[in-house]
């Protein structure tokens, strides 16, 4: 039987959120957000996040995050963000599209994360100017997509660069419970606290069925957002079903007790991995060495799991998943120790 450790995606839904689902569905309620469920929301996330805020829920977290970037870069704008982020790398263009032809400005950084230096070095070589895209948006993603986590010293660092400098910061959180998990720290530490204007707060890869919402720490930045929601399709008619599983998610810490599940046993593989390591592993993904010769050697024992890098280059990504079995991670760090 195959092993799979190729995204998190592949995980069912957890059992709460199932029953949270069952339990909404009965009766007749308001559509279109107008439901007691999306109705506690903004209350909810405010308690989580020790703020006031507006939650506005949606079924992708690529709609989330070309939503958001939309709603605070114009067409003629710019969006600062790492090479590996996700909106470069797997959004196949629905930043530029939603924003009506914003320009992604890819920058680097060891371990997909970025600094300060970098920021405002890419500010300074982009003057404002009636012939050139305007920074307007930063855009940072965790954990990221290396499976790194920013401390809150250093998104407090990288997000004042980016007001100093008059840019919004937005944050990617599609793995956000596994970075506040692996952190030990609040929500609040890794969002409003530290810069962030506009969370992406994902849910699905970490036990929803289809859950996602975009989260604005006050009111300042929200614009037309709904307006754009509407027009993006992501108006759900039957909201509270989204809604009672974002409510369920976060009820009694569910979404750290899975997310930290999930960090644990990656850290035994990346133990497993050993010098194959190639960037730390401080959430649910491993990124190791393994040769094109160990890669074959371990799908011929039945694990799954993605190529990473440039074509036969023997890298090889694994992510653990809230459910995945311990008897599929012992199998794994046995399989690896050996190469």
């Amino acid at each position: 039987m195959a092993s799979y450790f190729k995204s998190d995606n592949t995980a069912p839904a957890a059992p709460e959120i199932m029953a949270a689902l069952a339990a909404a569905n009965s009766g007749f309620v308001r559509s279109y957000g107008d439901d007691p469920w999306t109705a506690q929301l903004d209350q909810r996330f405010g308690e989580l996040f020790g703020t006031e805020v507006r939650v506005f829920p949606v079924a992708t977290g690529t709609a989330a995050n070309a939503l958001a970037l939309a709603t605070l870069v114009p067409p003629y704008g710019a969006v600062l963000t790492h090479e590996e982020g996700h909106i470069v790398r797997d959004e196949c263009g629905a930043p530029e599209f939603m924003t009506g032809g914003a320009r992604l400005m890819l920058l680097r950084g060891a371990g997909a994360k970025l600094g300060p230096e970098a920021v405002q070095a890419a500010i300074d070589a982009n003057p404002a100017s009636v012939h050139t895209v305007q920074p307007r948006a930063l855009s940072l993603t965790q954990a990221t997509e290396l499976g790194t986590v920013y401390t809150p010293a250093e998104l407090t660092a990288v997000c004042a660069t980016a007001h100093r400098n008059g840019l919004a910061v937005h944050l990617d959180g599609a793995r956000f419970a596994n970075a506040v998990a692996s952190l030990g720290c609040t929500p609040a530490d890794i969002t409003w606290k530290a810069g962030v204007d506009v969370l992406s707060f994902g849910a699905t890869k970490n036990g929803a069925m289809g859950a996602e919402a975009v989260v604005f720490f006050g009111a300042a930045r929200i614009a037309d957002f709904e307006f754009r929601r509407k027009r993006a399709a992501h108006l759900l008619s039957k909201m509270r079903y989204v809604s009672a599983q974002l409510l369920a998610y976060v009820e009694d810490g569910l979404w750290l007790r899975l997310a930290g599940r999930a960090n644990a046993l990656a850290r035994r593989i990346g133990a497993a991995a050993g010098e194959r390591l190639m960037h730390p592993v401080q959430a649910n993904e491993i990124f190791a060495q393994l040769g094109d010769e160990g890669c074959a050697a371990l799908r011929a024992g039945g694990f799954e799991f993605y190529d990473w890098g440039a074509t036969g280059s023997g890298e090889a990504r694994f992510v653990v998943s809230w459910n995945q079995p311990e008897e599929d991670v012992a199998r794994l760090c046995e399989a690896l120790r050996p190469l």
